[in-house]
């Protein structure tokens, strides 16, 4: 009598946390990607004796 509110219960939590780590996963994958497209790539500066970055000009 009480077994099958019990066993839908019990379906329905797992079914639930089941949709909650494929969430998570998923925006941690988005966030991660988007991210990474946030941040351009920057050259690396090549600097003179002077500590002047090359190509600078004289003001």
């Amino acid at each position: 009598m009480v077994l099958w509110p019990a066993v839908t219960l019990v379906g329905f939590l797992v079914l639930t946390a089941l949709v909650i780590a494929m969430g998570t996963s998923s925006t941690a994958r988005y966030e991660r990607e988007r991210a990474a497209r946030a941040v351009p790539a920057r050259p690396a500066t090549t600097r003179t004796a002077t500590g002047e970055p090359v190509g600078a000009r004289a003001a």
